[in-house]
């Protein structure tokens, strides 16, 4: 696939264009200078990524959690998951795939996967609604939480959503309160369970699989009440102002994590978990593993207080 840049990597892109076509001179002409030109690109090229990459602003962190190449749910359900049977419908109205879940093995262990999936393609983008849920795929989230504590399963949730869908038909059938439902299963949840945004974390959306025992966020993951765009609409009624509301809004992970609002960062390849996904998923996997073994042992009414503790002290230790 061919790599996709965003604006502001236009100096990379430049020197990667120039090393590409550098090697489709193959071996015509001088191979040695044509070789060591390579190499001295390519250094430049990796010098200037991780400048960039080194200092993101909070609106550049916002574009490349929204990369269209950055690994989506089920990469990294593909990448950690064995033996996966996924699990559909929310038994009340129907199928909602802007949120997938079901139950496999996570580095041998049984588990409750669920996550929110915004598709790679047209085609799959309008299938999984762009990863917007609908109150279907909360009430799903529901069924399966719900299943994992009957079958004392721990539960992984994957946050990827601009935000919950806001259509007339979402709202009739109860949006809010799906949303509230799935916060609250999360609350309840008699098993551990760890939500990662790799992504957007956007507003009620998000927290609905994300009131977790441990939260863990991707180095360049955005996590927030509203979009950006949404902020600059609302407070300066200027929707071009959406950089100055992602800097107001404290949405990157590495402020949510002095807030105290996350637990911890997952770095990410340099150039963002695009450009390596395999080395993003099994990082975020590692990550993941060690907080569930942190949890582990613990009694269901510790696991409950802790998860109920750390949301309550959110605003307290600022």
């Amino acid at each position: 696939m061919m790599r996709s840049y965003l604006d502001f990597e236009k100096p990379v892109a430049e020197l990667e264009a120039k090393i590409g076509e550098l090697r489709a001179l193959g071996d015509s002409g001088d191979a040695v200078a044509i070789h060591d030109e390579i190499a001295h690109l390519e250094t430049k090229a990796r010098k200037a990524l991780n400048d960039l990459y080194a200092a993101l602003t909070p609106w550049q962190k916002t574009l490349v959690a929204r990369h269209p190449q950055r690994p989506h749910f089920m990469d990294y359900l593909d990448g950690l998951i064995t033996d996966f049977t996924p699990l559909a419908g929310d038994r009340k109205f129907g199928e909602d795939e802007a949120i997938l879940g079901g139950l496999g093995r996570f580095r041998g262990e049984a588990v409750c996967i669920i996550g929110q999936e915004k598709g790679s393609s047209t085609e799959t983008r309008i299938r999984h609604n762009f990863g917007m849920a609908r109150p279907e795929g909360y009430r799903k989230a529901v069924r399966l939480m719900e299943l994992a504590g009957r079958f004392n399963l721990p539960v992984i949730t994957f946050v990827d959503t601009a935000g919950a869908y806001p259509g007339i038909g979402a709202e009739e059938r109860g949006q809010a309160e799906a949303i509230a439902r799935s916060t609250d299963a999360c609350l309840l949840l008699p098993t551990p369970n760890v939500s990662i945004v790799i992504g957007e974390g956007g507003s009620g959306g998000a927290i609905a699989l994300a009131t977790a025992n441990r939260v863990l966020m991707l180095e360049h993951a955005i996590y927030s009440v509203i979009s950006p765009e949404g902020a600059a609409s609302i407070l300066w009624r200027d929707p071009t102002r959406a950089q100055d509301a992602a800097t107001a809004m404290k949405i990157t992970a590495q402020d949510l994590l002095r807030l105290h609002i996350i637990d911890a960062i997952v770095p990410e390849p340099t150039g963002g978990a695009h450009r390596d996904p395999e080395t993003a998923i099994r990082t975020a996997g590692d990550a993941i593993a060690a907080s569930l073994q942190e949890l582990s042992g613990l009694s269901e009414e510790a696991i409950k207080r802790d998860r109920a503790d750390k949301f309550l002290d959110i605003g307290r230790k600022l």
